[in-house]
């Protein structure tokens, strides 16, 4: 890990980096971010919608993500905390369509509930937990020997709900506790495994990874299910590289065809990628050493992907 950045700060800005192929899963995001972290003000006869942040990433991340959804005025400004204060405040503010957007997200300030609407399967769950750690979650360094990770609410019945999202979730068991800590009330886990199962949840594999390469290292109990946590990071990491790849081979056959690909060895890779959308580069190596009777090393097959990337990239991807 970094000096100079803590381990939460290092779980958000991956999240705020990661690309999010399902809207549904985004929305619920946004929706969590918003309602925890969110507040509306009244100015000249306006209701204005806003939000802050220590945490430039954080900032931009949902200031785009408005933007991409609603094609709102948004407006950013950051100013010092206090006078000699080295941090910065992050303050973003929608004036035109903030009442409009807490709707379309099913937010109420009032209300304490999760709406199902919003939140209704193991993909727009992850999403709703994952804009709830960004909006006010922490986490122990995994070097300390405190495991602990947290979510702060200023409602106790949302506190609640949140609590409740983790239990519906169908593909891991992770139950949560609720303490309340003066006028916040907090959803938290102390057990290592959990916090491991949930940051592979909110789609947070680098530090999965990380944590548990350090747990393995100073605490070699339960090894089985490190390993699978670790298994799992990995499967979804080549299952992220492979949509992109899918996304940008999709793109260049929409555009120019496959099969008008000047180079032979990227027109089978481009085939054995769309038939294979789960494959490590590893196996696509031996899956084209197959097809061509001699060896493809995955160094090659990467090098070729870049290939399809520049193309893709010139055919006007984003």
């Amino acid at each position: 890990m970094s000096k100079g950045i803590s381990f939460s700060q290092k779980i958000k800005e991956e999240l705020c980096a990661n690309e999010y192929l399902s809207k549904d899963r985004l929305k619920a995001l946004l929706s969590a971010y918003l309602r925890i972290n969110g507040h509306l003000v009244l100015n000249n006869k306006k209701t204005l919608l806003v939000f802050e942040t220590q945490n430039g990433k954080i900032a931009k991340f949902i200031y785009q993500t408005i933007g991409e959804f609603y094609h709102a005025p948004v407006f950013f400004t950051y100013e010092k905390k206090t006078r000699f204060s080295k941090n910065l405040i992050y303050k973003t503010t929608i004036e035109e369509m903030g009442e409009e957007i807490l709707e379309d997200l099913d937010i109420s300030f009032l209300e304490e509930k999760i709406s199902k609407t919003i939140v209704n399967n193991d993909d727009t769950i992850s999403g709703y937990l994952a804009g709830a750690f960004l909006a006010s979650g922490s986490i122990n360094s995994p070097r300390s020997s405190n495991y602990h990770l947290e979510i702060s609410l200023n409602s106790e019945n949302h506190a609640k709900w949140l609590a409740k999202l983790f239990l519906r979730y169908k593909n891991t068991n992770i139950e949560p506790k609720i303490i309340k800590r003066r006028e916040n009330y907090i959803v938290y886990l102390k057990k290592s495994d959990k916090i491991a199962d949930f940051l592979v949840m909110i789609g947070a594999v680098n530090s999965c990874m990380e944590f548990e390469n350090i747990r393995v290292d100073r605490d070699y109990l339960n090894i089985t299910n490190r390993l699978s946590n670790l298994d799992t990071a990995n499967m979804l990491k080549t299952v992220k590289t492979a949509e992109k790849q899918i996304k940008w081979i999709e793109l260049i056959d929409q555009k120019i065809g496959i099969d008008h690909l000047s180079e032979s060895k990227i027109r089978l890779l481009c085939r054995l990628r769309l038939e294979n959308d789960s494959a490590s580069l590893d196996e696509l190596a031996y899956l084209m050493s197959e097809a061509l009777s001699k060896t493809v090393s995955k160094s090659n097959v990467a090098h070729l992907f870049r290939k399809i990337e520049e193309k893709y990239l010139r055919l006007g991807g984003e």
